[in-house]
């Protein structure tokens, strides 16, 4: 999803709680892709990414954001947020390939590292049908030879979804000071389409809007969807901004994350979304 991380970036389980700064417009990804099966050093400039790598490929990965914090047992050298990376740290690594994301990464420092003769695969991801393919793509330009099974099983969790007995109109925040919410073709979005829930500005011509707070609650959704990040909604930090609407507090990391959390996505985000009171 967009600028989910800088040096104050927001939190993980199992991690302190952190900011990041909100959404920004992406730049134009990039086709390059080495070819599957050679083994290569990889830096990840993606948090999701860097776990589906990780998990994957152990031993590849050699740099990665401060804020990649999956698996949690991650070591390896950290090179700044993903809207500020060192440059030279990461050249330092003698990369053989860069992942990074048309949202998450911004375009000056891809260029800075393929200036330096770095080559820098930027995935675009904006439906669960596209994460599975960028993700097959990137997994086979760092070296793997044949598709995980975690990948797999993710696919067919995904697309076992019974479809939804009923539709639920939605507002979903991604930032507050000042309010951000899903717009236009989103990952997360479309995640939520397919678990039933129709956020309301998904024809907004932006794909993050800001959108003041009154104009969210004149909206009379069924309900509130809060993601602890990009910003930390909680109990006590978001619900409060809209009395009498029922508010679900849901993982960010299964709504907005394209690695092996898919494969409990649909369970989780269900879950989180059935518990809402109503």
């Amino acid at each position: 999803m967009r600028d989910r991380r800088s040096s104050a970036g927001p939190s993980r389980p199992g991690a302190p709680a952190r900011r990041s700064r909100p959404p920004v417009q992406p730049h134009a990804p990039s086709e390059r892709c080495p070819g599957r099966g050679s083994p290569v050093r990889v830096v990840s400039l993606v948090p999701s990414l860097s776990e589906a790598i990780a998990v994957t490929l152990p031993g590849a990965l050699v740099g990665a954001t401060d804020w990649c914090s999956r698996p949690v047992d991650l070591e390896v050298t950290r090179i700044g947020g993903t809207k500020n990376p060192d440059v030279a740290r990461i050249l330092a690594l003698g990369p053989d390939l860069v992942i990074a994301n048309e949202e998450e990464n911004r375009a000056p420092d891809l260029d800075a590292l393929r200036a330096a003769g770095v080559e820098v695969l930027v995935t675009e991801v904006r439906s669960v049908p596209r994460a599975f393919a960028e993700l097959d793509r990137v997994l086979g330009a760092c070296g793997a030879r044949s598709r995980p099974a975690w990948l797999d099983a993710a696919e067919a969790a995904w697309s076992a979804l019974p479809a939804p007995a009923e539709r639920t109109r939605a507002v979903v925040p991604v930032w507050r000071r000042p309010w951000m919410v899903l717009g236009r073709d989103t990952f997360a979005g479309d995640v939520l389409a397919r678990l039933g829930v129709d956020h309301v500005y998904a024809a907004h011509p932006e794909r993050y809007p800001r959108v003041p707070l009154d104009a969210l609650r004149a909206q009379a959704p069924d309900l509130v969807v809060l993601p602890d990040e990009p910003y930390r909604f909680t109990a006590d930090d978001g619900p409060e901004a809209f009395p009498g609407l029922p508010c679900a507090l849901v993982s960010g990391r299964h709504l907005t994350w394209y690695g092996p959390s898919l494969t409990e996505a649909p369970r989780v985000l269900a879950g989180a979304l059935r518990a809402a009171p109503r």
